[in-house]
């Protein structure tokens, strides 16, 4: 069970003359529009957790509330109701002393428009955090470098803000709240100010230092996209109110209401979606104990050219196919090791569909998909790869390649004659 490193518990954030009153009837089932008159509702009933070492990403329209929540977790905006908790600490309702420790301690924030000191140099910037908390100016200025050089600005320590550009001044926001060396980053709209190709590099490079540093991260963001690419999780804010948590695969294939598909409709689902996800089950499958009459068997039901042999444990071990598998039954050979070649092409159920595109037509069969431990859980044909991606032109059958196995009549006259069933599989129902 993962570890909560935040929660948001029934927040509310309403801005205005009578904030409380508006949370009363709000609660009782009014609009946020019958409650106007009180005052403007950002934030409706809001409640989340965060698993640690989780990119956690909050998404919606402009006025949808996903910055005012952002800013409620770390208490730069108070909480007209409910409660935010920090490593199982409330973080509302406390005194400010307190809520700096808070920040400064446990809670880093990289802003859309990086936020930097501009009178200080790069590596300054970086560590001001170290700083805050005392740290003599030999180690925190060696540190900073450390950390430029990981975000990609080794060596630009000396510079101004004003002399980098806008990817990396962002680059300097991400390095300092790395400095910080905070258990959780907020991060809101980090990248939208940023070109599209830098917004780009730097959501990978977000994810590169993901992968080292195993931050608990919560993105704000509008760009689908993006938390698409970015998010272990979703949240999906409209008019105040969470419409929907869940994985990105659960928001594009599952969508709550029809705000959130018509929201996903235009996502880049070749980024999004994985083999895992929309897997065929494995057809024409034989174990490595089978013969070469269990195996035409199979491809002549599946109309196929050859069929994947895996081991006991599901382990792919190579295929076999139709012409050789019709040599050894008229050699009277009953095993297949023989005929096993290797699998030409095989793909992770975690390979976004995006990377499937090539192996998928260079294997002679349906592409095999394996698990991290190199078992056969599913295959991809050409049609359902392209089903995936939803309707559009030449989206058909038309559109795979042919197998040209062997005529059927011809595997049938192998098989009927002199067929007998292989006396050990009277007792197992294995047909050799």
């Amino acid at each position: 069970m993962s570890e909560i490193a935040l929660e948001a518990r029934r927040l509310f954030k309403v801005f205005g003359r009578n904030p409380n009153q508006a949370v009363r009837r709000l609660k009782a089932g009014e609009s946020r529009t019958a409650v106007a008159d009180t005052g403007t509702a950002a934030v409706i009933d809001a409640s989340f957790t965060v698993n640690r070492g989780e990119i956690f990403v909050i998404m919606g329209l402009s006025g949808s509330g996903k910055s005012t929540i952002i800013r409620m977790l770390n208490g730069l905006h108070e909480a007209t109701d409910g409660s935010v908790v920090v490593n199982g600490d409330p973080i509302t309702g406390i005194p400010a002393g307190r809520l700096r420790e808070i920040r400064r301690d446990r809670i880093s924030m990289v802003f859309q428009h990086f936020a930097l000191l501009p009178h200080r140099t790069v590596a300054a910037n970086v560590a001001y955090p170290l700083e805050l908390k005392g740290v003599g100016k030999a180690e925190r200025l060696a540190k900073a470098a450390e950390i430029l050089e990981l975000v990609g600005l080794a060596g630009l320590g000396d510079k101004l803000p004003s002399e980098l550009s806008g990817g990396m001044q962002q680059r300097v926001g991400i390095a300092r709240a790395l400095a910080a060396d905070t258990d959780i980053l907020l991060m809101d709209e980090a990248f939208s100010a940023l070109d599209p190709l830098i917004r780009r590099e730097m959501q990978e490079q977000l994810l590169e230092l993901q992968e080292k540093f195993q931050k608990t991260i919560v993105f704000i963001t509008h760009d689908l996209n993006e938390a698409m690419f970015l998010g272990d999780r979703i949240a999906v804010m409209r008019d105040g109110r969470i419409v929907q948590i869940g994985t990105p695969e659960d928001i594009l294939t599952d969508p709550a209401n029809d705000y959130v598909e018509q929201f996903v409709q235009d996502v880049d689902r070749a980024r999004v979606l994985t083999a895992g996800n929309v897997m065929d089950r494995p057809r024409p499958v034989v174990s490595d104990t089978a013969g070469p009459r269990t195996a035409l068997r199979q491809m002549r039901d599946a109309f196929m050219s050859a069929t994947y042999v895996v081991g006991r444990d599901r382990t792919l071990l190579g295929i076999v196919t139709d012409r050789d598998a019709v040599k050894l039954v008229r050699k009277g050979i009953a095993t297949l090791d023989s005929i096993l070649k290797p699998v030409p092409q095989s793909v992770s159920e975690d390979e976004v569909l995006m990377n499937l595109f090539v192996p998928a037509v260079e294997s002679p069969l349906p592409l095999a998909v394996v698990d991290a431990a190199g078992r056969l859980t599913g295959v991809m044909p050409r049609i359902t790869l392209l089903a995936a991606l939803g309707p559009g032109p030449g989206a058909t059958g038309e559109l795979t390649l042919p197998l040209l196995p062997m005529p059927q009549a011809e595997i049938d006259a192998v098989l009927d004659d002199g067929w007998t069933a292989d006396p050990a599989a009277a007792t197992t129902g294995e047909v050799r």
